[in-house]
């Protein structure tokens, strides 16, 4: 009987592992011939696809790039044979300012008309994009195989489920009635072990290819989003008639300008080891190029000047005087902030030109003579400062200048800066150093160039270098040709400087009281060779003539120079021209002594001793706001979200719509840490730091200006 039960288990086994078998192959779905015949649905009526257009062969060969937009110029080829020939140039990038379009003839043809066209497509016709769909369609189908064979797998698990329930009864049974076979039970239980580890290591193999198959695909989508941001069937195309006169082929030349470009130049600064060795001055430009049109081997130009499509200038518009009672005055116009008013002149002037490109001459009219009105008003109203400024407002741009790239260079279009390289200048350097003790306790290293290249060096931001040491950053000025400018290259910790206050006394004389002080700097040399150094230092500034303050001697002598004796002595600053003696240190260190004198009435005290801080500093112009928190990193995002966090929910609502200091509007709220709220004159402020503090309750006239500044950019204008 035995016999019979084991055979009828090893039966039912050797079935169950040739189902196994079978299932165990790669599912792949049946072929047109397998499927039974179904009924399909009948398809929708496709329209005509429109007449395809002929297009002109073009390329792009030279481009200008303004500070906020670019001028394109194509080559279009025009076939072979006389007579009058309608050209189409397609596609052009979607940011074109469409009445920018001129074309210009070449010997033998002539232009009779150019206009802009679009028109509706089926699907995107560039190449680049094209690619990225059918690579999103190809996995796609790999993910949907991917996803078919981890079914299969996850259903032979649970087949091999079934079969180890089913060998567990039968062996129970079998061993129950003496007909048990080890050896069979021990290879069948052996076989499901090993079927069950291969089944989970090919489903952890799937599920990897299947999350790098999404990794891809979600890369590929986020290129297209980019590239076809606002063009999705719709080209853009420039219709041009020409008129030939001979039979041979030829070219003319389309203009057109393009927004979404612009370019800022940046520096690099490479000093030698040796203090002779020639500064190195690497002239950069920092281009961006998201137009969504390459510019492939062309010829670049960068200009510092606004693109002027009108040929005439502007009409003067009449500036209509109003008289109203002294007391009725507004006292904020009378005494507008020059900087705040600059920049409203700024930004009409920059849209007043930009509908002179795009045709809408009354209202380009319109905006330029309001802000001729704004920058005369103020003129008229602080006549003072505007003589002393010297010119109108918003016209201290620097030269226009436009620098011609030697070799051909090829910028694609896409959202990040590319850095192109300018000219590069070696400039012989005359170092010297400088220390602010009361500033901080190092010694800079500086040099004093003088431009001798046919380059004016705009104003831009310079990192700077000592031969591969990379040693700090500065901002660069407007240099002209021919002009000194200053550039430093970072601390030298072989000069050390010591600043001390040595004596303090006060005495009487008759109604006064004078109050003496005695200091004294001292300069450590650690260096091999004898250097120059500035040291500078101030006195306190009286504001009005109740207090006097004298220096009443300095040894040595104070600087001698004249632009120094002209500018700075006048506002109490001191500062001395020292050379250093090599191995300088301890009893050998240069000592700079002086004394100065601070008289005043004796029944008057000082109350306090105060710089401008903070609130010296130029305002923002008005869209400092977004570009400053577009350039923050994730993790100072997280930081700005947890210090939001732990204001109470009025506080955080009124942060949030303040996003930045009060006084130092550079830093958004939290980024710097705890976010600190101050009363300033009944008006709740934020600031960024206990430094920001200090000065919003040393100055709290002027913080509240400045936050009020800061909450008009901040609020929509409606």
């Amino acid at each position: 009987m035995w016999k019979r039960v084991f055979a009828l288990l090893a039966l039912g086994s050797l079935a169950l592992l040739l189902g196994f078998a079978t299932r165990s192959e790669p599912a792949n779905p049946p072929t047109d011939v397998e499927r039974p015949a179904e009924k399909q649905a009948p398809k929708e009526a496709v329209p005509a696809a429109p007449p395809a257009v002929k297009v002109a062969p073009s390329r792009v060969a030279a481009v200008t790039v303004y500070p906020n937009s670019a001028l394109v110029t194509r080559e279009v080829d025009v076939a072979d044979g006389a007579g009058t020939f309608e050209l189409t140039v397609t596609p052009l990038p979607p940011n074109t300012i469409n009445s920018s379009l001129y074309t210009e003839g070449s010997e033998g043809i002539r232009v009779l008309t150019t206009r802009f066209r679009s028109r509706a497509v089926l699907e995107d016709t560039r190449e680049d994009v094209r690619k990225l769909q059918d690579d999103l369609k190809q996995l796609q189908l790999a993910r949907e195989k991917l996803e078919a064979e981890m079914k299969a797998v996850q259903e032979n698990a649970q087949t091999l489920s079934k079969m180890e329930n089913f060998m567990s009864i039968t062996t129970v049974q079998s061993a129950e009635k003496g007909a048990l076979n080890s050896d069979s039970a021990i290879a069948l239980s052996k076989h499901v072990r090993e079927s069950r580890l291969d089944s989970a290591r090919e489903l952890v193999g799937l599920k990897q290819q299947i999350q790098a198959n999404q990794e891809k695909a979600e890369f590929a989508q986020r290129r297209l989003n980019e590239l076809a941001t606002g063009t999705a069937r719709t080209e853009r195309d420039a219709v041009i008639v020409v008129e030939k006169a001979n039979g041979a082929a030829g070219k003319v030349r389309l203009n057109y300008l393009v927004d979404a470009a612009s370019w800022h130049p940046q520096y690099k600064v490479r000093a030698g080891k040796a203090a002779n060795d020639a500064v190195q001055v690497e002239y950069l430009a920092a281009v961006m190029q998201h137009t969504g049109e390459d510019w492939s081997g062309v010829k670049l130009a960068l200009s510092t000047a606004q693109p002027a499509l009108n040929a005439a200038p502007p009409e003067l518009q009449l500036l209509q005087v109003t008289a109203v009672p002294t007391a009725n005055a507004p006292a904020a116009v009378h005494h507008a902030d020059a900087m705040e008013v600059e920049d409203q002149v700024r930004s009409l002037r920059s849209k007043a030109q930009k509908n002179f490109n795009e045709k809408k001459q009354s209202s380009g009219v319109g905006l330029v003579n309001t802000a001729a009105a704004l920058d005369q008003s103020w003129e008229l109203f602080n006549p003072e400062a505007a003589i002393k400024r010297g010119c109108a407002l918003a016209v201290r741009e620097g030269p226009t200048v436009t620098y011609h790239l030697s070799s051909k260079l090829t910028v694609p279009s896409r959202h990040d800066e590319q850095v192109l390289e300018v000219a590069r200048l070696d400039l012989q350097p005359d170092y010297y150093y400088k220390a602010v003790p009361l500033l901080s306790s190092q010694v800079y290293r500086l040099a004093d160039l003088t431009n001798k290249s046919q380059y004016v060096l705009l104003p831009g931001e310079a990192t700077m270098y000592i031969g591969s040491d990379f040693v700090g950053q500065m901002a660069l000025p407007l240099v002209a040709v021919g002009e000194q400018f200053t550039a430093g290259f970072g601390v030298d910790p072989q000069l050390q400087v010591q600043r001390q206050m040595t004596d303090k006394s006060r005495a009487t004389q008759g109604a006064n009281q004078a109050l003496r002080y005695e200091y004294r700097i001292l300069l450590s040399s650690f260096k091999a060779e004898a250097v120059k150094l500035q040291v500078w230092d101030r006195l306190p500034h009286p504001e009005n003539e109740a207090v006097t303050v004298s220096l009443l001697k300095a040894a040595p002598d104070l600087s001698k120079d004249a632009v120094y004796l002209r500018e700075q002595r006048p506002n109490n600053l001191l500062r001395w021209d020292v050379t250093v003696a090599p191995n300088t240190s301890g009893e050998k260190a240069v000592a700079i002594n002086y004394e100065f004198k601070l008289e005043l009435d004796r029944q008057l005290t000082i109350s306090s001793f105060q710089t401008a801080g903070v609130l010296a500093s130029v305002p923002a112009p008005a869209n400092a706001a977004p570009v400053a928190m577009a350039a923050l990193s994730a993790e100072e995002q997280g930081r700005i979200k947890v210090a939001m966090a732990k204001l109470s929910p009025e506080d955080r609502r009124l942060a949030e719509a303040q996003v930045f200091c009060a006084v130092d509007q550079d830093s958004p709220l939290g980024s710097m840490g705890p976010i600190f709220k101050e009363i300033v004159k009944g008006q709740p402020v934020f600031l960024c730091c206990k430094g920001c503090v200090a000065e919003a309750r040393a100055h709290p006239d002027e913080t509240l200006a400045q936050f009020q500044k800061l909450m008009a950019r901040m609020t929509p204008k409606k």
